[in-house]
């Protein structure tokens, strides 16, 4: 109890609070982590290929029927809703300024109103052509179909980074530049191992780092503040 009333003393006090979120933000919604015992590397795929090798660059462009097939199937949420952590934070924005820095690909953030927020990891409901670069929303994928292509012919790719693939910088930098200026940093359900995202908590200069996981991080030993627990549990203390 001690340490939730530290938390809801430094949210009150702060007013530029950067929230560092990962899947263990969204698994509240229905939306499978990937590391954990249950999560989506646990299994290989088609009993043949490593999860990781499917979602990569290299395999998209060699095997485009196959990672559709796993990535309609294990990673496309489309009917998830935000959870009681994202309207939260939606609700802070009426006396705070929040960011939201995020991992997670799903849209639960901006679905739930938050107005800041960078999808460092891209997001499920933008895609585009290899082509000639048309968009495409993700109500205009046919997820029956084997593989999406464009009216040019182009094969349709999700706007998400695959393994090999380098982040966005314009997307680094408003992230980087947030976490910089944040009086606050809530790093929420995340081990904190996936890099270059990792590092970005390193750009964080204040004495307000908190971090909520159900197990430890590597990012432990220099934070302020530690709760090992689930995210709703942390919320639903907050806002008694």
């Amino acid at each position: 109890m001690d340490k939730i009333n530290k938390l809801k003393s430094w949210i009150n006090e702060s007013k530029n609070i950067v929230v560092f979120s990962g899947a263990g933000m969204s698994c509240p919604s229905g939306i499978p982590d990937f590391r954990s015992s249950n999560g989506i590397y646990s299994e290989k795929f088609k009993s043949t290929f490593r999860p990781e090798e499917v979602i990569s660059h290299t395999f998209f462009v060699n095997y485009p029927e196959l990672f559709y097939e796993f990535y309609f199937t294990k990673m496309v949420y489309k009917d998830a809703l935000p959870n009681l952590s994202h309207k939260y934070f939606k609700k802070l924005e009426a006396t705070k300024n929040i960011t939201v820095v995020t991992q997670n690909i799903d849209g639960l953030d901006k679905k739930a109103g938050i107005k800041n927020v960078y999808e460092i990891h891209g997001t499920i409901w933008e895609n585009y052509c290899t082509k000639c670069h048309k968009f495409y929303s993700l109500d205009d994928i046919d997820p029956t179909k084997v593989v999406p292509h464009c009216s040019c012919g182009g094969i349709i790719k999700p706007n998400v980074v695959l393994y090999e693939e380098g982040l966005d910088n314009k997307v680094i930098n408003g992230a980087i530049n947030a976490i910089a200026n944040a009086d606050m940093l809530i790093v929420i359900g995340t081990s904190l191992i996936v890099y270059p995202a990792a590092s970005f908590i390193n750009y964080y200069d204040g004495c307000k780092l908190v971090i909520i996981n159900k197990s430890s991080t590597p990012g432990d030993n220099f934070a302020n503040l530690v709760i090992n627990d689930d995210i709703i549990n942390v919320i639903k203390e907050l806002e008694k």
